[in-house]
């Protein structure tokens, strides 16, 4: 999973294997040809689309056997739900209403989009150096390490597997969070009720759970990418490993604690999981109606604006279903083009995972005292400190990837460190000038001085967006 994130996000601009450059006005213009990455994630995306779309269908086959109506037509809405928006995704990003290409939209009718345009990728990366071809446009990026601008060329080929990569990084956080995500959350409560585990239930549930971890690292890839657009981002293995551990913890004990509260207040679980999708939706359009922005600069020139309301409405629907279970990673702006707030706002990430934490509190809490004769022979107890280390696990590889493995982090005025000592800056001075009046003495002392500016309440709080770029 790590070498297709690594491939996701170098899949805009790739190294040189033998470059010639030269210096411009402190451009670095390349112009040699440059190695295609494949398009791993285009393969590995299909691959978890195939293997949970036969899954499923072997699942409601064995639920169809043992007359199990309720369980099969749930397992068959998650699964045709997310397929036929993806389906309708590929063929909105390729543009293929207009043009004649009849299998391809066949295909789409058949749920078989994905198989189709993974080919189509394919075939453009083997026949890609074959011929040479003349740079369809230049894409110029800082690179951090060098301290300089990169005048790259872009051929035709890469600019199709490009966007073939944009296609599929959408779908993938589609069928995480529209699809997998409900399926996971069904099958794990169907599991408990039925008090035993299928086979092929078992395999349903892995899969999604990677699906799932999956879509949420393209969502911390895409919000880095989309926050430093200009610059030529580039994550270490290590801040994989932690995106991954953040995230498949995070997910795993956020499902696990609303499957166990379900168990227990069954109706009581419609009304949290409703409340939670509709604060996330209807909170970019308060934002949106507060700045009084205009409908049609949203998302295109040429749709009407109940079009445009349409397809915001879907994007605002994702980007719930997303905070619901997880992080999302980016602030909606329906009032700009590209729909995202590219300033990083650090309140509202500490203001989720503390009310996440505490929701968790509570509704474990209330599984422990509710909970059914099922779990007579289990550590219920043990179950509740187990939820609540995982998503302190979870939460303290979120602040390790920020302090570390972050890519852009030496642009950050400050960092998780910088926060965290001046929080306990603040504290100390606060505690010293309750306890003893001011000292004004200028002897040296073993303690390191502290500059002023770290005392005061204003600078201690997170930065709202990066420094640019000077």
């Amino acid at each position: 999973m790590c070498e297709v994130a690594m491939e996701e996000q170098g899949s805009e601009i790739t190294d040189m294997e033998r470059c010639s450059s030269r210096e411009e006005y402190g451009v670095m213009v390349e112009t040699a040809r440059r190695r295609v990455n494949p398009p791993l994630s285009v393969v590995w995306t299909t691959m978890l689309y195939c293997s949970e779309f036969i899954t499923a269908c072997i699942l409601c086959k064995s639920y169809h056997k043992t007359n199990d109506v309720f369980w099969m037509s749930l397992t068959i809405t998650f699964m045709l739900v997310p397929a036929v928006l993806i389906q309708l995704t590929l063929t909105f990003i390729h543009r293929d209403v207009g043009r004649d290409r009849p299998l391809v939209l066949l295909l789409h009718l058949l749920q078989l989009g994905p198989l189709i345009r993974c080919f189509e990728a394919l075939v453009v990366y083997f026949k890609a150096g074959r011929n040479e071809e003349p740079y369809v446009t230049l894409s110029r990026k800082t690179n951090l390490e060098k301290g300089r601008e990169m005048e790259l060329e872009v051929g035709q080929a890469e600019r199709t597997l490009a966007t073939h990569r944009n296609a599929f990084k959408r779908t993938a956080v589609i069928q995480a969070f529209l699809g997998s995500t409900p399926q996971l959350t069904l099958q794990l409560y169907a599991n408990i009720q039925e008090k035993y585990t299928l086979s092929v239930r078992l395999a349903l549930m892995i899969i999604t759970l990677v699906s799932i971890t999956y879509g949420a690292l393209v969502c911390s890839v895409l919000a880095i990418q989309i926050t430093y657009d200009s610059i030529k981002v580039r994550l270490r293995p290590a801040a994989y490993l932690c995106m991954v551990l953040w995230r498949a913890l995070e997910i795993t004990t956020r499902v696990t604690t609303l499957v166990l509260f379900s168990t227990a207040l069954t109706h009581w679980v419609i009304l949290v999981g409703g409340l939670n999708l509709l604060f996330f939706f209807f909170l970019p359009w308060v934002e949106f109606w507060a700045q009084k922005g205009s409908l049609a600069e949203g998302v295109e020139n040429n749709f009407s604006k109940l079009g445009t309301a349409v397809v915001l409405c879907m994007f605002t629907l994702l980007y719930a279903c997303i905070n619901v279970f997880c992080w999302s990673a980016v602030e909606l702006d329906l009032a700009h083009q590209e729909l995202i707030n590219r300033k990083q706002s650090w309140r509202r990430l500490v203001l989720y995972y503390s009310g996440r934490f505490l929701e968790n509190l509570v509704l474990i809490t209330l599984w422990y005292f509710f909970k059914s004769d099922f779990f007579v022979y289990v550590c219920a107890l043990l179950v509740v400190v187990q939820l609540l280390i995982g998503y302190s696990l979870a939460v303290l590889f979120m602040m390790l990837f920020y302090q570390f493995c972050h890519p852009c982090r030496s642009l950050f005025k400050y960092n998780v460190h910088d926060c965290l000592h001046c929080v306990c800056c603040r504290r100390r001075a606060a505690s010293r000038r309750g306890s003893m009046p001011p000292s004004y003495s200028t002897a040296a002392t073993m303690l390191k001085e502290e500059p002023l500016e770290l005392l005061d309440p204003r600078n201690c709080l997170p930065p709202d967006e990066p420094e640019s770029l000077a």
